[in-house]
């Protein structure tokens, strides 16, 4: 499957998807060995701040050992990549940082048209998962209020109206508290384009309760980096 292939799926399907976070700064191959067995339909490389880790040379070990698509999920665009296969192409809506919003994307491009890579316009809201992620930290803004609903589902449709291509719903790295069930079925009511949800899915239960919510693609990440065989039993809820 390549990255149109993903896109189609991601807009016709009514069978969930799961995607594989991978931080270059955290890279273990016994993740990618287990997603080639699981029902792992891509991978997402990327982190809102690297330290010493490699995107491109992440992307070429993992495709040594997979042939599952490598979808770049960049922080900024120091970590955009000709390796890779797709790119989640964000712009951080519930923040009102004008380099998350514009200026990053106006930097990456040149840079993404020279390496002719095909993206996804994905609008990336942050919601209050319990905990200070690095993502608020980076970007020096807030994430949206969960219990603010009106809020959150009025910035998907502003998100739709404004023509991106999926929603982005992160709860940030080490979320004590995931996306609530009641709130992605809100938003599933409300708008057409295809739900991407993670953040704090450190279970099968929770990754079934976004499922049955309505989410098409389930993002699985820090979770995996405590335990990468979380992964098998993650896998069966696909």
């Amino acid at each position: 499957m390549n990255f149109k292939e993903l896109i189609k799926k991601l807009n016709t399907s009514q069978k969930p998807l799961l995607a594989v976070l991978i931080d270059p700064d955290k890279f273990d191959p016994e993740l990618v060995y287990l997603a080639n067995k699981s029902k792992t339909a891509c991978f997402l490389v990327g982190g809102s701040r690297l330290e010493k880790g490699d995107v491109t040379k992440t992307i070429l070990a993992i495709k040594k050992i997979s042939n599952i698509p490598v979808i770049l999920f960049p922080g900024n665009e120091t970590q955009l990549s000709k390796s890779a296969d797709g790119l989640l192409l964000l712009s951080l809506l519930s923040g009102r940082n004008p380099d998350y919003l514009i200026s990053k994307h106006i930097s990456a491009a040149p840079i993404i048209k020279k390496m002719k890579l095909a993206y996804l316009p994905t609008a990336y809201l942050l919601i209050d998962g319990g905990a200070v992620s690095t993502t608020q930290k980076v970007t020096n803004t807030l994430p949206l209020n969960p219990k603010d609903k009106t809020l959150i589902i009025n910035t998907a449709l502003a998100a739709e109206q404004l023509g991106f291509k999926a929603i982005y719903l992160e709860a940030g790295s080490g979320a004590k508290t995931a996306v609530a069930a009641t709130l992605i079925k809100k938003i599933k009511k409300e708008i057409t384009l295809p739900l991407i949800v993670g953040g704090g899915l450190d279970s099968a239960k929770k990754v079934q309760q976004v499922i049955n919510a309505g989410a098409n693609l389930v993002v699985i990440g820090n979770a995996l980096e405590k335990n990468v065989f979380l992964l098998i039993e993650i896998s069966k809820c696909f």
